[in-house]
């Protein structure tokens, strides 16, 4: 089997579909697994990740693979294919996975990607944002932090700014849906910005690829990055980069690390149609399951309409028992909401949390300093019901606690 520059293979396919055909009629097209009462088993993950998946997805783990097998290696460049065509990026762009979570992917892209005697710009705006720019420090390599208020999204014109007044900028490191706050940043125009000054744009697109429309054509960006467990409804595991091939190709001896070089990692996918080292066979298997089932529903247009439907489920309900969004509506993106803890006090998020999880749902604490915040996920294979099941469980939990003023601390 040969895997090309796009990740699409020859000879491979073959093998793959003949192993994996038992396990497609099974794969339903469906948004979500509908649970209504409180004696389920796996509560709702109402998180950007990991997050609820499908029992297709579930499925498909059950199934082991030999890692250096033809017909796992074929499943991993179809994977490859379906990552970079899923944003328009397979004529410029090639797909590198990786093994661990998301931010292992973020680090193989600023080491690989940026020379060490590079500089990133980091408009700074969440938790997220910050974690990159402690990657930086960590590489040796230098930063530029753009500080922004984390209510406030990136600034095209302040980016732009920067650029200008220092030509030593290599690259700049855009978080486009920053899950601390939910908020999403203007992508496009940033890139546009980047692109007139002849920069290289580095994308973490952890929490909006697959939802949030990204088109490689019109968009130019040297790297973007996301992983299996986010948007894809696919289980955490693996990391994947999606870089220009031609930055890649120019890379050789940026990497300071052996297990987190993606040129090293891309030119033995190429040679061998293997991983480097042991890969995550059952997280591959799911991502794959998970992939057919995206395309069954109608891709990147119906995974956005079916979140848009439970974040305004969510919050219209959290409205109405008196919550407060963080984020103007204009600012959020349908991936995570953060709301104002209750001034109340007899709220306390622990016990709340507890009882919460109690009713079958998980939800998230909040990522600011400032300010006493929650969170709550819009991504997973859920619908809008499900949503509206959770919003009762909160309602049920505030009164069970005596919370009574819902406004924010």
């Amino acid at each position: 089997m040969r895997i090309d520059a796009t990740g699409a293979t020859h000879d491979g396919d073959a093998t793959y579909n003949g192993w994996m055909a038992h396990l497609r009629p099974q794969w339903p097209i469906c948004t979500h697994d509908k649970k209504t009462d409180n004696s389920m088993t796996d509560p709702i993950l109402l998180t950007p990740g990991p997050l609820t998946t499908s029992e297709a997805t579930k499925a498909a783990m059950m199934y082991d693979w030999g890692s250096w097998d033809g017909a796992f290696n074929a499943m991993t460049a179809t994977v490859c294919r379906d990552l970079t065509a899923i944003i328009q990026a397979q004529d410029s762009h090639v797909c590198i996975p990786l093994q661990g979570s998301g931010t292992f992917a973020v680090e193989a892209a600023l080491g690989t990607l940026v020379p060490r005697k590079g500089k990133v710009l980091v408009p700074d705006n969440g938790s997220y944002c910050k974690r990159i720019v402690r990657i930086m420090n960590c590489l040796g390599r230098e930063v530029v932090v753009l500080a922004h208020d984390e209510s406030a999204a990136a600034d095209p014109a302040r980016v732009d700014a920067a650029l200008a007044a220092d030509p030593t900028i290599t690259h700049v490191a855009q978080v486009h849906c920053e899950t601390g706050t939910g908020i999403l940043n203007p992508l496009p125009a940033i890139a546009e910005v980047v692109a007139a000054r002849g920069r290289g744009l580095i994308i973490d697109a952890m929490s909006s690829y697959g939802a949030i429309p990204i088109d490689a054509r019109s968009l130019r960006f040297e790297a973007l990055i996301a992983a299996s467990g986010k948007c894809l409804e696919g289980v955490p595991g693996m990391g994947f980069v999606i870089a220009r091939r031609a930055a890649l190709e120019e890379a050789r001896g940026n990497s300071q690390s052996l297990a987190l070089d993606l040129l090293d990692q891309w030119q033995y996918l190429q040679k061998t149609g293997q991983w480097r080292f042991t890969p995550p066979t059952h997280v591959v298997a799911a991502l794959r399951a998970a992939i057919d089932q995206y395309q069954a529903q109608g891709g990147q247009p119906a995974r956005l309409a079916r979140y848009a439907s439970n974040c305004a489920a969510l919050v219209k309900g959290m409205r109405e028992l008196g919550f407060q969004t963080f984020l103007p509506d204009a600012l959020q993106a349908p991936i995570i909401v953060t709301f104002h803890s209750p001034a109340d006090p007899a709220y306390d998020f622990p016990e709340f949390y507890r009882r919460v999880r109690e009713r079958g749902f998980i939800l998230y604490p909040g990522k600011l300093t400032a300010v006493d915040t929650l969170r709550v996920g819009c991504i997973g294979a859920i619908g809008p019901e499900v949503m509206n099941q959770a919003v009762a469980a909160v309602a049920d939990v505030l009164r069970d606690m005596g919370v009574r003023e819902r406004a924010r601390r």
